[in-house]
């Protein structure tokens, strides 16, 4: 595999989770990685703040820079960027990975969650893109990262949650149209895990069992490095982690296993 030495790296909510573990992994390679998350102070029901997460980062080999950046406002968004580029002289990759969901059915969804679902996932991945491009376009490898499913029309992805659905695909769209407007100039890709990942959210959604049968973030971070230190060229794909990774010679994933005797959920989305 390449490696990510002294690359600089934008991701959004980096603070925990998948984000964090796609920045450790960065990290250990010696890149530079702005962490643009809303989290700021400690939140007792949610683990890790930006500046925990630089300190992280820091330990892992990578230089980092804290940014309080909620992406569904322009201004924090462009300020995020801005104080990357002063503190690394650039930008090389940007990682789209803050998200928002609510797993209701259309009477059970409030306006509000509704906005905040579209905001967040479909408008913050342009907005966060947008203001990340002409940075990236005077890079010499180029990369957007968006973590967002395969785009599917089978009515069995909607119907529980259409709201849901229809943001997630929001941002896969995003990954379609900007692969296909910047082609040759920046790689831009999807990732998407085959398993639910051991994360805040999936614990908030079923609990120390569903964490049980989960995998560790740590193959989405091994899947987005395989990406991220490809060719340009390589732009346009739907990718699923554990196929990018078989792909780079990966043959065992038990310790991917949060549980190893227990066998991994299929993730939404993943036909």
């Amino acid at each position: 595999m390449g490696t990510l030495k002294n690359r600089t790296l934008l991701i959004t909510g980096a603070s925990r989770g998948i984000g964090l573990a796609i920045a450790l992994r960065a990290a250990r390679d010696g890149a530079n990685i702005v962490i643009a998350s809303k989290t700021a102070q400690p939140n007792p029901r949610l683990p890790g703040t930006i500046h925990t997460a630089a300190a992280e980062v820091v330990a892992a080999g990578g230089q980092a820079l804290a940014v309080e950046c909620d992406i569904r406002f322009e201004e924090q968004v462009q300020e995020a960027v801005r104080r990357g580029v002063e503190r690394f002289g650039g930008l090389d990759i940007l990682v789209n990975n803050a998200s928002a969901i609510s797993l209701t059915g259309t009477l059970e969804t409030p306006m509000k969650r509704y906005d905040l679902m579209h905001t967040i996932n479909e408008r913050g991945t342009f907005l966060v893109s947008q203001a990340c491009l002409p940075h990236l376009l005077k890079s010499s490898r180029p990369h957007i990262l968006t973590l967002s499913p395969p785009l599917s029309l089978q009515p069995r992805w909607f119907g529980p949650h259409v709201a849901y659905s229809m943001a997630k695909y929001g941002m896969s769209l995003c990954v379609l149209g900007l692969a296909e407007e910047f082609k040759g100039q920046v790689a831009v890709n999807a990732l998407w895990p085959r398993t639910t990942i051991a994360t805040a959210a999936v614990n908030m959604l079923g609990g120390d069992d569903l964490m049980r049968a989960s995998r560790k973030p740590t193959i989405m971070a091994d899947a987005a490095h395989a990406i991220l230190t490809r060719e340009v060229a390589y732009s346009g794909h739907f990718c699923i982690d554990d196929q990018v990774l078989k792909e780079a010679g990966v043959t065992d994933f038990a310790a991917y296993r949060m549980d190893p005797a227990v066998e991994p959920t299929p993730d939404f989305f993943v036909d």
